[in-house]
């Protein structure tokens, strides 16, 4: 981290708030969550927390996919189509969320799909509410096959509730489809959803990419979805952000070769999702490396409506903190498979981790580079520089140093098309690049005790433009490595 005085103190500084996008309100299940934030992370972070939490605006408004559109795209005549299978595990779902998740998908402007139901509910309860409902046709025998009205529902009974992820592989097995979807028993896909997907990996097709899987931007609903609010507006894929959090969650859709191959592991239930997200990407960088990112498809679009009621994740965090830690053994068990020696920590908001390193540039032989922030303004206390897009564009520019933005994403480690020279690490091997493109020797210095090295700074000449000889350096060493931006480096790791 560097810190700069302000060139001009007085300017207001409020690009952030443009992109803070949630709802502060004061409810129910948010004094929940606070409390629960002051229980693990004490009152001084909880005061930044609920300050932050002031200052952002609910400005979101979902806009459902137009019926002319929908309508197009329901007589779009496909020459190879792709199929796909969405599994749901069931379990005790209630009446009104079962018929609303099964009508969202009947209810898709893409034809090629089927549905295949998993209940692992020890009685016919939910058996004999689809069958009241319409979607299941009533058993004559007792020990009759169970029979879909639409040939494209699946309906399996299981013979135990073992868990999420045991369950949900019980149901692979009957996925026929080319990719398979994960759908939670009371969430919502948007009508465009699965056209949208097709689309995507269809056009990829056609680049000669095969596709291992892509994911959609999603939001909240409330119960009885009379309300959509926190979207998730995610980032193409991000391989160290997905090492901070599943940022991908839902609408995921895998080839079911992959899925299939990899299953859920049940030691991971709860988090069996990221879980699986981290083995694919392990495979896919296995055998194609930095360039087979390219077979992972970010759709950005909300496709997805994660449903809040008082049980769910969503609007509970802690009544499933099983699930954050069997996140972190995810993590950490990732790290192993990638050969990184580093330490997966929580971070002050479950859900969100760190690994954290002794010397990221020797761990970590794909990173070309690590950056941290750059503050400015009174006390230090904004930043002004850090990771950027490729055109220079400052992320969290103007955040307040303490809060941690959208997402908490200006609190995570993440890759960056850009990083600013000013808080700058260059490994061994690129350094001579470095001195050829900035003019000046590659020269470090240690800012404090127990920090990190960075480049010297203070050798550049006067008058030097940072930014475009930050783009520069940068597009030259994202030729030949990861970018990766550690938001406290080069201070020792603490929690934000």
């Amino acid at each position: 981290m560097l810190f700069l005085r302000a060139n001009r103190p007085g300017r207001a500084i409020c690009s952030f708030i443009k992109v803070e996008v949630s709802v502060a309100k004061l409810n129910i299940a948010n004094l929940k969550k606070t409390l629960y934030y002051l229980q693990r992370n004490g009152l001084r972070e909880t005061w930044i927390s609920v300050r932050e939490r002031l200052t952002e605006t609910d400005r979101y408004f979902y806009v459902p996919c137009p019926e002319e559109e929908l309508e197009r795209q329901s007589c779009r005549k496909w020459d190879n189509p792709v199929t796909l299978s969405i599994v749901v595990p069931l379990y005790r779902t209630p009446e009104i969320y079962l018929n609303r998740m099964i009508t969202s998908v009947m209810q898709q402007s893409y034809p090629h799909w089927e549905l295949i139901l998993a209940d692992a509910t020890e009685d016919h309860s939910v058996e004999e509410t689809l069958t009241n409902q319409g979607f299941l046709t009533e058993r004559l025998l007792e020990n009759a096959e169970t029979i879909a009205a639409d040939a494209r529902i699946h309906y399996i009974h299981l013979t135990e509730n073992a868990g999420i992820a045991a369950n949900t592989n019980q149901a692979l097995p009957y996925a026929r489809g080319e990719y398979i979807g994960l759908l939670d028993h009371d969430d919502v896909l948007t009508p465009d959803a699965l056209y949208e997907m097709a689309d995507a990996i269809t056009k990829a097709n056609d680049r000669g990419v095969r596709v291992a899987f892509a994911y959609s931007d999603e939001d909240k609903c409330n119960g009885d979805e009379t309300k959509y609010y926190d979207p998730n507006h995610k980032e193409d894929f991000n391989y160290d952000l997905i090492l901070s959090n599943n940022y991908i969650c839902h609408f995921l859709v895998m080839d079911a070769d992959l899925m299939k191959k990899l299953a859920f592991r049940p030691e991971c239930d709860g988090a069996q999702d990221y879980d699986l997200v981290l083995r694919a990407v392990s495979e896919v960088l296995a055998e194609d490396g930095r360039s087979g990112e390219e077979r992972i498809l970010h759709i950005p679009r909300v496709l997805y409506h994660w449903r809040c009621h008082e049980a769910s994740t969503a609007a509970n965090p802690h009544s499933k903190k099983y699930a954050y830690e069997a996140g972190l053994r995810a993590l950490q068990d990732h790290a192993a498979e990638r050969g990184i020696p580093a330490k997966a920590e929580e971070t002050r908001h479950v859900g969100f981790y760190r690994l954290q390193y002794t010397e990221v540039l020797q761990e970590r032989p794909d990173v070309a580079a690590v950056g941290g922030r750059v503050l400015s303004g009174k006390n230090r206390g904004r930043i002004a520089g850090g990771r950027m897009t490729a055109d220079g564009k400052v992320f969290y520019e103007g955040l307040p140093k303490d809060f941690g933005g959208y997402l908490h994403r200006a609190e995570l480690s993440q890759d960056a098309e850009a990083l600013d020279l000013r808080c700058i690490r260059i490994r061994s091997a690129d350094r001579e690049l470095f001195e050829k493109i900035v003019g000046v020797p590659y020269m470090e210095v240690v800012r404090g005790p127990e920090q990190q090295p960075v480049f010297d700074s203070s050798t550049l000449p006067a008058g030097a433009d940072i930014r475009l000889l930050s783009l520069q350096l940068s597009e030259a060493l994202r030729k030949r490595g990861r970018l990766l931006y550690l938001p406290e480096y080069p201070e020792k790791w603490e929690r934000l």
